[in-house]
């Protein structure tokens, strides 16, 4: 599965230094929960498979698949 970015939020990975106990400095990388899921979109009238992050499903929920696949096409978004 791609840790790319979020489709509806746009969140991608932070990157930073983990810092061990003498201090010494690596690299790292927070990555976005990221989840490839299915929904049905009336509007369309057809399955669409979105990569979504947590906070991207929490969109989702609150103001509906119809107006966020409706943004994502404003958008030129592939859906």
């Amino acid at each position: 599965m791609s840790r790319q970015r979020c489709q509806v939020t746009g969140a991608v990975p932070s990157f930073g230094n983990t810092i061990s106990h003498s201090h010494r400095c690596t690299s790292r990388r927070w990555n976005v929960n990221i989840q490839r899921k299915h929904f049905w979109v009336p509007s369309l009238g057809r399955k669409v498979t979105l990569n979504v992050s947590a906070k991207g499903l929490k969109v989702i929920d609150r103001d509906g698949i119809d107006a966020v696949a409706a943004r994502l096409i404003a958008k030129g978004e592939r859906i």
